[in-house]
């Protein structure tokens, strides 16, 4: 397989559903950049004289308890749950690429104490050790990428060793390394950027399972906190009255169901695109 051909198959997704939730995310994502200039209404717009209004002209989602805009505290709220979830991916994929290549091309004892590490991460289950860590931590989106973080980069540590192996038993490898190229050369130039491309699509699956741990931990109570606009901190407020306020609750449900959507349908349609056995024309 030629270097051409992963690029080929990137910009070559023939699964109508993938693109659309491609462009389904690329909306969230502008919606979420230019909330100041899509919000009908402020941020943080308190008006009790206006709390709890049905959607309507004025208030296409209707209003929250205190008055507040809940469009307005969704597009906002997108942003917060956007930069969670973009921290917490940068975050692990660069602790966990790095130690599996590390792991990966080296070997020996240093793979056996790396993956070691790493099993113990996994032993634990993901969810339930963010919440270990988000109630030792002070609640706060920083909490939250953190907490998540914390249990998400082993995964990608024993993806790009298995990845980053298999690349350094290739014939360009051996033949660098017997004209004494450096081995930090070796894995810069050749195992790391090799080793990417399943990364690239765990991560696009990852973003909808990050975006519901977040949600989850703020509905808890142990991650955003007011006046921040948060999408699972909204759910959680709307909860008791959702049987007669039902507008509360089911916008933010639904952008965190849209976002999830859109995260997995995109990573599916990179696998397929990216899977080697496929076949290019």
């Amino acid at each position: 397989m030629t270097a051409v051909e992963p690029r080929r198959r990137l910009f070559r997704v023939p699964d109508r559903f993938a693109a659309f939730g491609a462009v389904l995310l690329v909306l969230i994502v502008l919606s979420a950049v230019f909330a100041p200039w899509l919000a009908p209404y402020e941020e943080n717009d308190v008006r009790p004289l206006e709390s709890l209004l049905p959607p309507s002209g004025a208030h296409w989602f209707g209003t929250d308890q205190v008055g507040r805009d809940v469009l307005t505290q969704v597009l906002y709220g997108g942003r917060t749950s956007l930069v969670i979830a973009a921290a917490v991916l940068a975050a692990s994929a660069t602790v966990g690429v790095t130690l599996g290549v590390v792991a990966g091309y080296a070997g020996g004892w240093a793979r056996d104490v790396i993956m070691r590490i790493t099993d113990v991460f996994l032993a634990f289950p993901a969810l339930l050790l963010s919440l270990a860590l988000a109630v030792v931590l002070q609640p706060s989106v920083t909490t939250v990428i953190l907490a998540i973080a914390v249990t998400w980069w082993p995964w990608y540590a024993r993806l790009s060793a298995s990845v980053a192996a298999s690349v350094a038993t290739r014939s360009y490898v051996d033949a660098a390394r017997c004209l004494g190229v450096p081995a930090s050369v070796i894995v810069a130039r050749h195992v790391l950027p090799n080793s990417l491309t399943p990364v690239l699509v765990q991560l696009s699956l990852d973003g909808g399972g990050v975006i519901l741990t977040a949600a989850a931990l703020s509905y808890l109570g142990l991650g955003a906190h007011e006046p921040t606009a948060e999408w699972g901190l909204m759910v959680q407020q709307g909860q008791t009255i959702f049987t007669t306020n039902w507008w509360v609750v089911t916008f933010p449900g639904l952008a965190i169901l849209l976002t999830a959507f859109a995260f997995n349908v995109l990573g599916e349609g990179l696998r397929g695109a990216l899977d080697p056995r496929r076949t290019v024309r």
